[in-house]
């Protein structure tokens, strides 16, 4: 099997073939694992943001590899430049000329890297002339699920557990076949900031905590019944990650940002609601569970929009805005009756499992998720190369069957079957795709857009559309306990399809919610909203839903994944890597457990090396212990336990 990319789909594929037996050759052009799936430290971000204003043509100086074509064969030549991100802009609400002379501080000695950050060479040059700080070591040792002592991980549950951290920053784990909520409820002691004005974070600290930062370039959410949650557990990938709960769910109402409450417990300690509308929200929400057993309740709605439905169910207009804004977060005029109907089941389906809210968010980003699959794939026999494009692929005339792949060193390697990220596809092959556009922002703020005693809050927020054809913007707010931004800030993710560009799309909700002056600027009614101290805006294609057929040209046995979508989970990604893992290998089962090492038989032939003092075999080999994140701070490999 032959993967070009290392994107979600591609990875759980990847995972997959390897534990079921096939050899894997995963090929990366880029300098880091994930592509547009990736998190980047906030130096790294910034190459990416270069690197894709700039969008530079590759040469490409040798022909000798088409001496490697046959007569009976043809080539189908790849892109040599990504054309899924554009309109990026990003922009400094400080002094950004105080910052040019600011290192990157805690650069971690060089270690043998999983996943590469996406810093280029001047991030290279400062962790050579920075020496690791005592902080940035303990947070590199925190990362590590089981130190060389011996220790084991926090979830240690058959090995089927997802490991949850909570509020205080204690742990706990969920069987997989259970749905019992283990997480108690923690009482945070009221923050002596919240109290005070917000911290002065200025740019150059940014930069020089820029480590500190992971950020997305897809911004997304795990249902805690999800397809992603799932797989996770079954495979036992679950372990080389950790997850925090997203705390509050939120909603914008009349100009305000106030919580939605969504649990049985939160809908009764409300104070925002009457003791009517409490009761009309519990029946709406107690139908919605079990909706397919009272057809009577919406088959005269089946073709009217889920918005107009809400209005004949006796809610209040407040009522109405959570239901379809925060809990079944559809549109107000695409959505039927039965898709929202849908929506909303699958959210309080989700509720329980881990905590208050259906959502989960995986420490250090997403853009660990890919990472965790591609350990699991190298656990099993992997080979990955990073840095390392492809110019074409080879056919055979006669069969129409794709043979090879050839390399920018002119070397062909043959396969059986091939996986190709959609951005590697040239626009000769896409001719007749019609592709469509996410647009993304991500800000650094000082404060929530809704403070509380706890400051560490996972919000996700959904902004109705400010005009007519506009569509909702997913806001995600991250706080510092989500290893995503230093402390005293606030990582905002928003996201929506494109209508236009990424600015325009999301610029005004940001003015809505954030405060974009300068602090001397700064006017009395501004003062209350977060300040944005840095921001980026841009353009994501989106190729979620192409058919296969949509290509020109292209072999039966190249498979194509798609990027991102603009969905909040993870379906899409999923389902996808089990159809093409099905069609490959219609006997096999989709990523199985890994079995238990005192499961193993080994050989007499592997047992000879062990009596020797030497182990070669691929299963007594220790597993890495913490993947390679985007911002290059963590090691591939989990040390021995050498203590005499």
């Amino acid at each position: 099997i032959a993967c070009i990319l290392s994107g979600l789909p591609e990875s759980i594929i990847a995972a997959a073939c390897a534990r079921s037996g096939q050899r894997v050759l995963h090929v990366d052009s880029r300098n880091y694992y994930g592509g547009n799936w990736a998190s980047f430290s906030f130096s790294g971000l910034l190459s990416w943001i270069k690197e894709n204003q700039q969008k530079t043509d590759i040469c490409d100086e040798c022909e000798d590899w088409r001496k490697l074509i046959l007569e009976n064969e043809e080539v189908i030549s790849l892109s040599k430049k990504d054309k899924t991100i554009q309109h990026v802009e990003d922009f400094c609400f400080d002094d950004r000329d105080s910052a040019e002379d600011v290192e990157e501080a805690g650069a971690l000695p060089k270690l043998p890297v999983f996943g590469a950050s996406g810093a280029e060479e001047a991030a290279q040059e400062s962790e050579k002339e920075c020496p690791p700080t005592e902080s940035a070591l303990l947070e590199a040792e925190s990362r590590e699920p089981a130190k060389a002592t011996g220790a084991e991980p926090a979830s240690t549950v058959e090995g089927k557990d997802i490991e949850i951290t909570s509020e205080n920053e204690s742990s706990c784990s969920m069987a997989s076949g259970e749905s019992t909520l283990e997480l108690g409820k923690t009482e945070t002691a009221p923050s002596e900031i919240s109290a005070q004005e917000p911290k002065k974070i200025t740019y150059s600290q940014i930069v020089r905590e820029g480590r500190r930062f992971n950020i997305d370039l897809v911004s997304k959410l795990l249902y805690s019944r999800g397809l992603l949650i799932d797989l996770l557990i079954k495979s036992n990938v679950s372990r080389y990650a950790e997850f925090k709960n997203a705390t509050r769910i939120l909603a914008f109402r009349e100009g305000k940002v106030e919580q939605v409450p969504c649990s049985r417990a939160d809908v009764f300690n409300s104070r925002q609601l009457t003791m009517v509308e409490k009761r009309m929200l519990m029946k709406f929400l107690t139908f919605c569970l079990d909706y397919e057993q009272h057809p009577d309740e919406y088959q005269d709605y089946e073709s009217s929009t889920f918005a107009q439905f809400l209005r004949t169910q006796k809610l209040t207009p407040s009522l109405q805005h959570f239901i379809l804004h925060s809990i079944a977060m559809v549109s107000e005029t695409d959505c039927s009756t039965l898709e929202g109907l849908q929506a909303t089941k699958k959210f309080l389906q989700c509720l329980g499992r881990y905590g208050n809210t259906p959502f989960l968010f995986p420490l250090y980003g997403q853009g660990e998720i890919p990472q965790c699959f591609c350990r699991m794939c190298a656990v099993f026999g992997g080979i990955y190369c990073l840095r390392h494009s492809v110019r074409c692929l080879v056919v055979d005339k006669e069969s129409g069957r794709c043979k090879a792949i050839v390399d920018h060193f002119g070397q062909r390697i043959s396969a059986n079957y091939f996986i190709v990220e959609d951005s590697y596809l040239s626009e000769n092959v896409c001719t007749n795709v019609c592709y469509r556009q996410i647009s993304r922002a991500v800000l650094i703020t000082d404060q929530s857009v809704l403070n509380t005693d706890s400051e560490q809050q996972v919000s996700i927020l959904t902004v109705p559309p400010m005009d007519l054809g506009k569509p909702a913007v997913c806001v995600i707010e991250l706080c510092s306990s989500t290893m995503t931004c230093m402390k005293d800030t606030y990582l905002v993710h928003l996201t929506c399809p494109s209508t236009k560009t990424a600015r325009e799309d999301l610029e005004p909700v940001v003015q809505k919610l954030f405060n974009l002056n300068t602090e001397k600027e700064t006017e009395n009614e501004e003062l209350e909203k977060p300040r944005v101290l840095w921001a980026v805006y841009f353009n994501m294609r989106d190729s979620s839903g192409i058919d296969k057929n949509s290509y020109d040209g292209l072999p039966s046995n190249v498979y194509v994944c798609s990027g991102p979508d603009s969905a909040l989970g993870n379906d899409c990604a999923v389902k996808q890597a089990e159809t093409i893992f099905q069609e490959m290998f219609p006997a096999e089962e989709f990523c199985p457990p890994p079995p238990n090492p005192e499961d193993i038989i080994y050989d007499e032939d592997e047992i000879a090396p062990e009596e020797s003092g030497f182990d070669n075999s691929p299963e007594a080999k220790p597993e890495p212990s913490s993947e390679e994140s985007s911002s290059g701070d963590r090691s591939a490999v989990k040390k021995e336990d050498n203590e005499d």
